[in-house]
């Protein structure tokens, strides 16, 4: 690896230059690296790229799910537990047996159990992909809320499909009571070691002496704590990371400073950008090797077998979008669901559109070992998944990804009306944020507001809701006050947002608190 030490780092570089471009020309840019590393597969000299499973199961995956669990709205996610679940387990099971009995049927030489094994490689829909899209054009928050939440726990499912269709192909039985067994304890193995390890960290975060530099350096080792122990204990990795990451996520005001958690975030921007950059270029890199691995099918034969799968997978996303619309119809007049509306036609079919196919598909693809067992023949098809898995992945980012943005304004969704217009919830919540500051400070620090200009030029930009800044030299007296009024504020904000107020998108609540973080780190730092 360091005699192309240059070559990796001037993939950086190209990262950062097409992240740019992407930008610019408004195409989500997994599809422009995934493209780019294509053709810089062809460039004569480059070196050859040999992407390892466990590289991007144990370096890659463990992070970039934790980051999605610490940006994702637990309120959201719970509002929408249902359809998210759904969707996250119920429709990568049907469209991992869809693509079972489709490869078996059009496949030559693939069993129910090789069908069933790419069944559960490609069933996941990948969330960078739609998060990049879905950010140069404006859907319903509900909608972006069930990806996320789908996208957070669908690896988990598809990667449980695999192992027990590993098994299946290995050993060339099923047994029902074994593999319900296994499943219930990598789903509840998995979450409870998330849970045990959150709760260890959040604990080291707030009693050991940490600054913010250690703390993000806690938050990182801990992604990869969650999943390797949960891997050893042959539970769930990806549900630990998700399920610690939901945890600290949720409780990170009560063990993180202002100044940890404001540095935590350019961190994690950083390092998340980075990862994601060269999962995708890597993605194209790799074809030459694929390629060459097919053998004796034709790349012809290989590409349509690919095209036929992605279309299965589009087709049952698409019934699976609609079918729980009326799931959701029927179930609401036996219990509560999140909303009684019917979305009509619309929103079903961007959310059936939305499955672009991405890393984890790729790394389950690659972990498929060689051999079928250690000294015995080698693995049936393994090649000819591997580059089905690629068409695949291509065929979804290039025909879903550009399509999504143009799909999105020509149906011109309707808003749902979930929460209150962004630019009315913000200034209510500077209204009663001021209110309430104002009520604190007067009822609490009365004799310091009289004696001190600070307290008083903020109890006046409070009342107008003007922002001023002051130069004024602050004593520790009055510096503490101000710091226990923004301490109030912010406990305020979380109590709103864990109330269950349905006014504010949690988006807005989070914008709130980073900028009460920001004026404590600006107050702690004058002197």
């Amino acid at each position: 690896m360091i005699e192309h030490f240059q070559f990796y780092l001037s993939l950086i570089v190209a990262i950062i230059l097409l992240i740019m471009l992407a930008n610019k020309i408004k195409v989500a840019y997994p599809v422009l690296l995934v493209v780019a590393g294509l053709l810089i597969s062809f460039i004569p000299g480059i070196p050859a790229i040999h992407i390892d499973p466990e590289l991007i199961f144990i370096i890659f995956l463990p992070p970039l799910l934790y980051e999605a669990a610490w940006s994702i709205s637990w309120k959201e996610l719970w509002k929408w537990r249902r359809i998210i679940g759904s969707f996250a387990f119920v429709v990568v099971f049907l469209t991992a047996i869809s693509v079972a009995f489709v490869a078996n049927y059009f496949i030559p030489g693939f069993s129910l159990a090789l069908g069933f094994l790419l069944g559960g490689i490609v069933s996941p829909p990948d969330a960078v992909s739609a998060s990049a899209i879905l950010k140069f054009v404006k859907i319903p928050k509900r909608m972006s809320s069930i990806l996320e939440g789908e996208s957070l726990l669908n690896d988990a499912s598809s990667l449980i499909i695999l192992r027990f269709a590993l098994i299946a192909v290995a050993t060339g039985q099923f047994i029902w009571y074994e593999a319900a067994f296994s499943f219930s304890w990598m789903v509840i193995g998995g979450t409870g070691v998330g849970l045990l390890i959150g709760w260890l960290f959040m604990k080291a975060h707030k009693y050991l002496p940490t600054d913010a530099s250690m703390d993000t350096i806690l938050t990182i080792v801990a992604p990869y704590a969650m999943y390797i122990a949960a891997e050893e204990v042959h539970s769930s990795g990806v549900l630990a990371v998700v399920s610690g990451g939901l945890l600290l996520s949720n409780r990170r005001h009560r063990f993180l400073s202002a100044s940890s958690r404001l540095r935590g975030i350019n961190v994690w921007e950083s390092l998340v950008f980075v990862l994601n950059g060269l999962v995708f270029l890597l993605i194209g890199l790799d074809l030459p090797e694929i390629v060459s691995g097919l053998g004796g099918v034709s790349v012809s034969a290989a590409i349509g077998y690919g095209l036929l799968i992605t279309a299965v997978l589009i087709v049952v996303r698409i019934l699976s979008a609609y079918g729980a619309v009326i799931v959701t119809l029927i179930a609401r007049n036996f219990i509560t669901v999140a909303d009684t509306r019917s979305p009509g036609f619309k929103a079903p079919l961007i959310m059936g559109w939305t499955g672009m196919r991405g890393v984890v598909s790729l790394a389950a693809a690659l972990s498929i070992p060689t051999k079928l067992y250690v000294g015995g023949p080698d693995f049936p098809q393994r090649n000819l998944i591997l580059f089905i898995t690629f068409i695949v992945i291509l065929t979804t980012l290039l025909l879903q990804g550009l399509s999504l943005p143009y799909l999105i304004k020509k149906i011109n969704l309707p808003s749902f009306n979930d929460h209150l217009p962004d630019e009315e919830s913000d200034e209510l919540i500077k209204r009663e944020m001021s209110r309430f500051a104002l009520d604190h400070l007067t009822d609490h620090y009365g004799e310091v507001l009289v004696k001190s200009p600070f307290l008083q030029q903020l109890h006046e930009k409070w009342k107008i809701k003007v922002d001023e800044d002051t130069d004024v030299k602050l004593t520790p007296e009055i510096k503490n006050a101000y710091l226990d009024v923004l301490d109030k504020q912010r406990m305020w904000l979380i109590e709103q947002n864990h109330d269950n107020d349905q006014r504010f998108d949690e988006d807005i609540i989070r914008k709130h608190l980073m900028k009460i973080d920001l004026e404590e780190e600006r107050i702690l730092l004058m002197h």
